[in-house]
């Protein structure tokens, strides 16, 4: 019996989406990201199913560890680098390369006695203005990583976009300028673009683009759909009818009796909520697709479940089918609906959502 609520994962669908990508950037190898549980499609589950992905970046340390301990074998990067100096013995001994993005893991690297050397992407805040070393100190703290005896040669170059998703904002153009500037005459390999730079800026995508909601058929612009890029999505969050009820006008439904039926109806209860994730913040009128048509929800969101209207007619019975998003749905459009963004829903569902791969 199939588990409810759970979060399909297509295998042929991430394959297709690696393959794609590469399409798109032909000229870059790809960086699978793969942090917060890979997007919520399980953390070791789209690793293999694109083993065969350039490279794997993570935010933490106990990421790479777990796709090591699942014979991952590929590159993994720390795009948030190394937190504590005890950590350096662990990049060596999993091969695990670090971003440096301040100082205070420069003086890590310095103050240690290792092994061997550590592979290092130097981060430079372009204009994100998060993590990185500022234009006006990048040229003195590469120079100090060069004579560290704790860091591999070449370094390897970096930076983040603040507005890539937006088309539109010429904000971005002027980051890879900063970035081509002061990095123009350097080795090292180079990573500028994430999914929207992949996708919106190609003049970014330099010897490695760094593709996360994308690799998961997502769009990372407001407005816009993966499939608009070829793209296809890996998750289908599905769940099920528990009840279907007659529902009379004027009568309301759920907590606060936010919502009263402007006429006489029937009601859809499916067994999804908060919980599980799914926000308890989507308005009255959020699709969830049933039976092949879309039904708005309607009253509160609640802990394990949420109602939708079905429609006087309505045929649909306990045990059909619900979904909540996927193909027929997109995700980004759900998103719009709630006010949110598409990487919000698919990472924050809960365990209570079991993460089939097919």
């Amino acid at each position: 019996m199939k588990p409810f609520p759970r979060a399909e994962i297509s295998s042929s669908a991430l394959k297709h989406n690696l393959a794609r990508l590469r399409q798109l950037a032909p000229d870059s190898r790809v960086m699978a990201v793969v942090k917060a549980n890979g997007y919520g499609h399980g953390l070791l589950n789209v690793a293999q199913c694109v083993a065969d992905a350039d490279g794997f970046g993570l935010a933490r340390l106990e990421e790479a560890l777990e796709l090591r301990a699942g014979k991952v074998k590929a590159k993994l990067l720390l795009l948030e680098g190394f937190f504590r100096q005890e950590d350096l013995p662990l990049l060596i001994e999993h091969d695990i390369e670090t971003v440096v993005h301040h100082e205070s893991q420069l003086q890590m690297l310095e103050s240690c006695t290792l092994s061997r050397p550590v592979t290092v992407w130097l981060k430079l805040d372009s204009g994100m203005h998060r993590l990185g070393v500022t234009p006006e100190r990048f040229h003195e703290l590469y120079q100090r990583l060069l004579a560290c005896p704790n860091v591999a040669k070449p370094i390897h170059l970096m930076t983040h976009f603040a507005c890539s998703d937006e088309p539109d904002n010429d904000f971005t153009a002027r980051q890879i300028k900063v970035f081509n500037d002061l990095t123009r005459d350097l080795p090292g390999q180079r990573t500028l673009a994430n999914s929207a730079g992949a996708l919106y800026w190609p003049e970014s995508q330099g010897d490695w683009i760094r593709t996360g909601i994308a690799l998961y058929g997502v769009s990372p612009v407001c407005g816009d759909l993966g499939s608009n890029h070829g793209l296809i999505p890996a998750m289908e969050l599905v769940s099920q009818l528990i009840a279907v009820r007659d529902h009379s006008a004027g009568e309301p439904v759920g907590y606060g009796a936010a919502w009263t039926a402007p006429k006489d109806t029937k009601l859809g209860v499916v067994a999804i909520g908060y919980g599980d994730g799914y926000p308890r913040n989507a308005p009255e009128g959020t699709p969830v697709l049933i039976n092949g048509r879309r039904v708005p929800i309607v009253g509160r969101v609640s802990m394990d479940m949420l109602t939708v209207d079905l429609g006087l007619d309505a045929t649909d019975k306990v045990g059909d089918s619900a979904l909540l998003w996927g193909r027929d749905l997109p995700v980004e459009e759900v998103a719009q609906h709630i006010g949110t963004i598409a990487y919000e829903l698919v990472t924050k569902l809960t365990p209570r959502v079991a993460v089939c791969l097919a």
